[in-house]
């Protein structure tokens, strides 16, 4: 149980050491109209997939019903 804290030290240099190498660190943040144009072809494709907009309300409507409102 001692001996966790160096491990983690170590295992912290190795990610830093790694992120500087290939060029991965933490992700800036996105702009929301950026991942708005990103999430909207998923919707339409699950949209299509599933019905139209009748199966979504439906079901949009059964989770508020089982949530309580």
């Amino acid at each position: 149980m001692a001996q966790t804290a160096p491990r983690t030290l170590i295992r912290m240099q190795g990610r830093k050491a790694y992120g500087a190498a290939f060029g991965t660190g933490r992700p800036s943040r996105r702009h929301p109209l950026v991942a708005t144009a990103m999430v909207l072809p998923l919707g339409a494709l699950l949209v299509y997939a599933f019905g139209g907009w009748d199966a979504v309300v439906t079901q949009a409507s059964s989770v508020g019903v089982m949530l309580g409102r």
